[in-house]
């Protein structure tokens, strides 16, 4: 009964949708506009050429490389697999989802365990720099100061989350001593024994990354649709429509609490919170790029929620010694 109970309430939420989308299609179509401009402009740009290169990089034995010379940081600070080295790395560069992309190409490749991809995804939450010190600094708060104080502490915390979380599935012991020689050696011997062409690898990943960043623009578009069905329907005030777009659609959240009547300090601690957290639009990003293994999904939701208020509280207690030092 509840089976039948539960399909009858998602068939009237379906249908509530579509006549939303057909009754208030100027808004939605200009949603859908804005969604795909997003992509177009800031996503696709930003995402596309780290995709392609990170899959010719792990072809090509980079993945053994950075691991060998970066296990004695990984394994000492997060207990965990050398090669999660660059997925923590290339994450900083990009920003997310791509740490799920990595994660899962390791993963398939035999390179690391479920157990060692769910606990990196946990601590390698990075928005993309640019994004931050651009779109966020300038666009959105007028002020590059506190867009590199919200980067520095959403970047702190991964590594403090890390370090929480640490004992969580930890890895079997590696040497610490690092060998450049076996780094360089390494990455060789995968180079070697790759049964690929470099054109077949380059057709690869250009397909596997277009495919990637068009369920990326899907799932955004599909957010922003809702947070405005949201928004025609619920007479939320300003302040509270900022905070609920936020954590659905971090991006429009964002925009948003950039225009709020606020103090500055109070848009900084809450954009801190939302880029932390990344929206639900985000988390979904994530499940959809992993659907296809076995990664839970709790222990990066929880790592989300302490990421959130953690980087606010350092925005929090650092905003205004930062302005008067800067």
């Amino acid at each position: 009964m509840k089976k039948i109970f539960s399909s009858i309430v998602i068939i009237i939420i379906l249908l509530f949708l579509i006549f939303q989308i057909l009754t208030k299609s100027d808004t939605i179509l200009e949603t859908v506009d804005f969604s795909i401009n997003l992509f177009i402009n800031n996503i696709f740009p930003s995402l596309f050429p780290f995709f392609v290169l990170s899959e010719i990089l792990i072809n090509y034995g980079f993945v053994e490389l950075i691991g060998e010379l970066f296990k004695p940081f990984m394994h000492k600070l997060f207990r965990i697999n050398s090669n999660c080295a660059f997925i923590f790395i290339m994450s900083i560069i990009s920003g997310f989802p791509s740490s799920a992309k990595y994660t899962r190409e390791l993963y398939l490749k035999g390179l690391i365990n479920e157990y060692e991809a769910t606990k990196i995804l946990m601590f390698s939450h990075f928005s993309n720099p640019l994004f931050i010190l651009g779109t966020i600094s300038i666009l959105f708060l007028n002020n590059k100061d506190v867009g590199l104080l919200i980067l520095i502490c959403h970047y702190f915390t991964n590594i403090i989350i890390g370090i929480i979380f640490r004992n969580f599935y930890p890895s079997n012991n590696e040497k610490s001593n690092i060998s450049i020689k076996s780094a360089v050696l390494n990455m060789h011997k995968k180079r070697i024994n790759n049964e690929k062409s470099f054109g077949q690898i380059i057709t690869n990943s250009l397909i596997n990354s277009i495919n990637t960043l068009l369920l990326v623009l899907g799932i955004i578009t599909m957010f922003l649709v809702l947070t405005t069905i949201i928004d025609n329907n619920i007479n939320f005030n300003n302040y509270n429509q900022s905070i609920l777009n936020g954590f659905i659609e971090m991006t429009q959240g964002l925009k948003y609490i950039s225009l709020l009547d606020i103090p500055l300090k109070l848009k900084s601690i809450l954009s801190t919170m939302i880029i932390s957290f990344g929206g639900l639009s985000v988390h979904m990003q994530v499940m959809g790029i992993l659907n296809d293994i076995k990664i839970k999904y709790l222990p990066f939701l929880t790592a989300r929620i302490l990421h959130a208020f953690i980087s606010s509280f350092l925005v929090f207690f650092t905003f205004d010694t930062w302005i008067i030092i800067i």
